[in-house]
Formats: structure tokens, sequence, C-alpha cells
């Protein structure tokens, strides 16, 4: 059997939490033995242990503050395990934080000759993948530019293509290519696919479910910072949708709301089908989005309210808003508390990230709002059955599901090879 690239043994690590103690404190502290029992701490990691073969491209998953980026850190050497131990054979490229590794007063060029030489190569290898770096970066017009004056999106590119290009042989990638654009994203989900095809490794940290499925060999979930499953990513992804199910699985902001406010929406949550909370689901399944609201405002003046469910992209596009009113529903006499539950039996859109907004308001010409709460909920989307072939569009063209079929009607019955060759 051949030795792993990465060996994790019984790694915790452990953050003292509350402010630090003044100097004459410390000092005081320190001879009478009481300055520990006053500040807490936090596990963040508790006895992970794993090996990575060389090859795998490996998810990390879970939700924030599960210990995903802290795993990362201590296993590209950035923070010290409190308890433990990890090592890994073969140069590291490693992208956790926007700027990780770049020195700010530098320019852009000299910072990829530095990451280079950090990584063991020779300035002559390093030169000779140059352009291909800058190239998929983009960045070309400020290579001479200190990076202290790049934009978020502009670090992270560049520290992409040189944490990619410079041919490490293990990759490590936390979530923060959510700062690139789409388009920018797409590529490097197509880069981390071919380094790991070259027979390299990649540890990739992400909560998009879709792209752990679609690209990774398996998946680790974290919970609370200890691993609860290590295995195929298909079935890490359904541990992770189960461990949802632990407490309050949505994550709702009811903050940004607007409105005359004589009734409020006071929690919104998300179902599956079986009536289990959910954040992340399939396209195609059934999702049922309740709110709740409370009378705290005379409504005698209102007339019949109508309540709806607006759906937009990441990018804040909107993609549907479904309301009662568009199924003739109204509703009037309202109790001082009930609920307004939507559902949505086959979920029109690809997998990707959305935010969910929940509106209640007047059923007049004006649709004058009572109460909207503006992306209260966010919802994960990953690959299900929309349609029979099982196939979905990928989500530069649309983020949207039709059902919809496609019909042929002969015109000229003369026949044309599709080869484009003349029929004899």
């Amino acid at each position: 059997m051949s030795r792993p690239v990465i060996h994790a043994e019984n790694l915790s690590k452990r953050y003292r939490l509350g402010a630090s103690q003044p100097l004459a404190g410390s000092l005081r502290d320190l001879f009478t033995g009481r300055g520990a029992s006053r500040r807490a701490s936090f596990w963040a990691l508790r006895d992970i242990s794993f090996d990575v073969e060389a090859g795998q491209c490996v998810g990390i998953i879970g939700r924030n503050g599960a210990g995903k980026s802290t795993l990362l850190k201590v296993l590209a050497q950035i923070t010290a395990p409190t308890t433990g131990s990890a090592w890994f054979r073969g140069r590291v490229g490693s992208l956790l934080e926007v700027g990780t590794g770049f020195h700010p007063e530098l320019t852009g060029r000299e910072n990829i000759f530095l990451n280079g030489s950090i990584l063991g190569m020779t300035r002559k290898e390093i030169a000779s993948r140059f352009d291909a770096i800058v190239d998929f970066s983009g960045t070309e017009q400020f290579l001479d530019t200190p990076v202290k004056r790049y934009s978020s999106g502009m670090s992270v590119r560049l520290a992409f293509a040189v944490a990619a290009h410079l041919d490490p042989e293990i990759l490590i990638i936390d979530e923060v290519l959510a700062v690139g654009d789409t388009a920018f994203r797409k590529r490097c989900m197509g880069k981390m696919s071919d380094v790991a095809k070259s027979g390299r490794t990649v540890l990739f940290i992400s909560h998009n479910m879709a792209a752990i499925e679609s690209m990774c060999d398996r998946a680790i979930v974290l919970s609370h910072g200890k691993m609860i499953y290590d295995g195929s990513a298909a079935e890490g992804v359904g541990a992770y949708l189960r461990s949802l199910q632990d407490g309050d699985a949505t994550e709702q902001n009811l903050g940004n709301r607007e409105g005359t406010g004589e009734v409020r929406i006071r929690s919104v949550t998300m179902e599956d089908e079986t009536g289990d909370p959910v954040e992340v689901i399939r396209s195609g399944q059934s999702l049922s989005v309740t709110m709740e609201y409370e009378v705290v405002g005379d409504v005698s003046g209102l007339g019949p309210l109508a309540v709806g469910l607006i759906a937009r992209s990441g990018g804040d596009v909107p993609l549907f808003h479904h309301h009662s009113r568009l199924n003739g529903q109204q509703f009037s006499d309202l109790p001082g508390r009930g609920r307004f539950t939507c559902t949505v039996p086959r979920l029109p859109l690809v997998p990707g990230g959305y935010q969910l907004s929940l509106t209640i308001f007047r059923d007049t010409s004006q649709g004058q709002r009572v109460d909207q709460v503006n992306n209260a909920l966010n919802l994960t989307v990953i690959p299900g059955v929309f349609y029979e072939t099982h196939e979905l569009p990928h989500p530069v063209h649309g983020h949207m599901l039709v059902d919809a079929d496609w019909s042929h009607d002969v015109i000229d019955d003369v026949s044309v090879p599709l080869d484009g060759r003349k029929a004899a």
C-alpha cells in the first residue's frame, strides 16, 4: 500500500476567548495563577484523523464554524495544532484567505517570483510558467502595481493562478473563490479538476454542494470541530444534509425589512417533502417555505392581504416572485398569530446559491407592502432529477428550469445529410 501524501493524527486546535488583560493584570495573574481561570477556551477542532492518497480530490464541508478553515490552516502549517500532528509529502500550494502569501508592498510580478521561490522553484522554472499565470489571472495590466492596490477580486485571481500553476503536488483551496465572478469561478473549478486528474492532490472547502459532488471523489464532513463523515462525495453531501436537521437548519436574517408594519413576520423556515428542515435541496425536489406572523397593529383598514415568495440569485438578480394572488388566494380576518406556507412541488432552479425573501402585501393594484423581509433565507441547490435524462443546464445559461417539450414537423421532404455532403 502506498504512503499517503497527507497524514493527520488526532488534530485538535483550541483558541482562548475574551480580550487580553492589561499588562499589570497579566503580571499579577502570572504570580497568582488567576489569569487562566478568567479566560474561556473554544475547541475549533477535536481529534481529527485521516490520510489522503496522491491524486485524490477531497471536499471539506460543514456549516459555518464547523472548523473547516481551521483544519486547512493547520494542514498548510499556517497555524499550529494544540494537540496531535500532521505531515505531508510534496510541494504545497494554498489559497486560504484573500492576499495570503502576498507581500502588499511588492508588485504582482514580484509576488509571483516570491511565491515560486517559497515553493522551492528556480527562477527559470517560475519564468517558464509566468505567461500562463498572467493569462489565467487576467492581471497583465496591473503586474507592476503593488498588490496593496489590488481589489479583492484581482488578488484572488492572481493568488489562485500562482497557487495552481506553480506545479504543487498538493493544492489547498478555501472558499475565497466566492470573491471572483462567475466566469472566473468556472475556470478555477476546471483548473482544480485538471490538477486532480494529473495525479496531484486537492483539498477544497466549499458550501457549493454541486461543486463538491461533481469535482470531488471524497468528502470529509465536520460539525462543531469533529469529523462526522469520511467517504464518498455523494454520501458526504447526504451526511451534511442530515447534520443540518440538528437544531435550527435555516439561517434566517429578519433585519432587512420594509413595510407599514401592522403585521410582522416573526420567523421563516424551509422544509423538504418529508417535513425535515433544510437549507440545501436538490433541483426538482419539493420545497416548502413557512413564515410565522403576528398582528401588531390595526389591520381593520388594510383589506384583504396576499403573501409572496421571491427568489434571487447570488448576484441579487430576481428569478421569480410567486404570490397568492396568482392562485386567486387572499386572506382576511387574520388571527393574532398564524403561519403561511408556500410549497413549490418541483423546484425549478439549477444548482447554485440563492436568497429567498418573504412578503405580506395589500391585495390591491398598488400592492402596498405590509411587511417584507428581504434575503431572509439562504438556499443552496444541488444537482437533482428535474428532467428524465437527469441532465441539467449550466448556470451560465440561466438559473431557471423550464418544463417543456420539443416537436418536429417536416416542411420539405428533400433529405439533407447532416454531415454536409450532397445527396446522390
